[in-house]
């Protein structure tokens, strides 16, 4: 029997970067059985019930410790989300540490795997004699931006935003200043010199563990690969998306059931984008003016664009609709308050189209369900960080396929389809190549777990 491995997994705060973590320790799992995952998790407040919720739905190799939750009221008023995602991990590390060295003094600790807004606990790695791995939940790209991150701040002198010249990340596209992400815009501020100190952090980490894949990012990948040379490993392990539960009887879910196949557009801004009060007027006056059949997940109005990340209003954000919206549009639309089961509403068959933020799981989540995904930037900058993606036949890597009069089929050995029906498909025409890639029983996946 082999023996057990003992990983350590630290996450950071928030419903969003939960999932993608706790996702890759299940099929860490799943792949070696001999793994065993202890989640470490910070919360701000409370934790949310849709967190406890989820946590209860791993699996017997998977425990998950909840700390003792740090007080709002520490921080200053009007500090950044990001921020406070950060300050939470940091109040929060007597007790990790704490964590830890219960475990070690059990078993030995294999790893530690921390979440990008957790990187100061890869400190204890040493302390452990563990391995030190980066947890990214976002794409190639921010972790492009972030290795690049100290030589720009070294040649540039000024502020990003400033630059009349494109800023050249190895294997992206160009980028003006204006569009980086508002964490580092303001050079002199503490969101800015905490992304600096994870940047300068992660060069000293065994491994980057990048929840994107090779066909979905190839420049940017094969780009970071040449620019690391060896020195760190880099593990593109993704997508990893959450698993929808198959039997969920959800109210949203019956009613899509009643719809024309690809007809429906899903609206959703995330697990804690929020819209102002005007915001959600134009929207609603633009879902009933174009008549399309519509699915909005609503959430109470803020002049923030992320407020619901870390805690739950606690209106019904139906009351801040126009009047009569609802009974206007009850024959095409539904709007749901607060949450939804965004995994299964993408691979359902009446859903043709997904009006999102475009954080990075929502685009894992659209591609992964071959669902078209229109943008709408919540943020004021960096808006072309965002990444959006395109119909996944018309990413740059997608495979084009000319049609061919003769059947292909016929160019196979004699006798191949039928000895390998049981373990094989050969498909004759075009394929979504993004989408089939991106499934998690294709084998680059695989690979990149094997090597971790």
């Amino acid at each position: 029997m082999a023996k057990t491995v003992h990983i350590a997994v630290v996450c950071s705060p928030g419903f969003s970067h939960l999932v993608p973590i706790t996702e890759f320790t299940k099929r860490l799992v799943k792949l070696h059985p001999n793994f065993h995952c202890t989640c470490i998790i910070p919360s701000l407040g409370s934790p949310p019930q849709s967190s406890i919720a989820y946590l209860r739905t791993l699996p017997s190799n998977i425990d998950s410790i909840l700390l003792p939750p740090i007080s709002k009221e520490q921080f200053p008023e009007g500090l950044f989300m990001g921020l406070q995602i950060q300050l939470t991990v940091t109040l929060s590390l007597p007790s990790i540490h704490e964590v830890l060295k219960s475990l070690s003094s059990k078993f030995r600790l294999t790893a530690l795997v921390a979440d990008a807004f957790a990187f100061q606990v890869l400190e204890f790695a040493k302390e452990f004699h563990a391995l030190s791995y980066f947890y990214i939940p976002g794409s190639a790209m921010v972790v492009s931006l972030l290795l690049h991150l100290p030589k720009l701040d070294e040649e540039v002198s000024g502020e990003f935003k400033d630059l009349a010249d494109h800023i050249n990340l190895p294997g992206c596209v160009p980028l003006l200043g204006v569009d980086l992400p508002d964490l580092i815009q303001d050079r002199s501020s503490k969101a800015y010199k905490s992304i600096f100190e994870l940047a300068k952090a992660m060069v000293t980490a065994d491994g980057i563990i990048m929840n994107t894949f090779l066909e979905m990012e190839s420049g940017a990948i094969r780009a970071l690969e040449e620019s690391v040379n060896g020195k760190i490993k880099l593990y593109p392990v993704g997508p990893i998306t959450q698993k929808g539960s198959s039997n969920e009887d959800d109210e949203c879910l019956r009613w899509l059931d009643k719809q024309p196949p690809c007809s429906v557009l899903y609206v959703s801004f995330g697990s804690g984008g929020t819209l102002s009060q005007h915001q959600i007027d134009e929207l609603a006056v633009g879902l009933e003016l174009s008549g399309q059949r519509f699915l909005w997940v609503l959430r109470a109005p803020s002049k923030l664009p992320n407020a619901a990340y870390l805690e739950t209003a606690e209106e019904d954000p139906l009351q801040f609709l126009p009047k009569g919206f609802l009974e206007r549009t009850k024959e095409k639309g539904l709007v749901v308050a607060s949450w939804a089961p965004q995994v299964q509403i993408l691979g359902h068959s009446s859903v043709g189209g997904f009006l999102s933020h475009c954080g990075w799981n929502s685009i894992s989540e659209s591609v992964q369900e071959g669902i078209d995904e229109l943008a709408l930037g919540l943020e004021l900058s960096g808006q072309r960080f965002l990444w959006v993606l395109r119909a996944p036949s018309k990413l740059p890597n997608a495979a084009y396929l000319e049609t061919a009069e003769e059947d292909p089929l016929q160019f196979l050995p004699k006798g191949f389809l039928e000895r390998t029906k049981e373990k094989g498909l050969v498909v004759a025409s075009w394929a979504p190549q993004v989408q089939i890639l991106g499934h998690s029983s294709v084998g680059g996946f695989l690979l990149s777990l094997i090597h971790i």
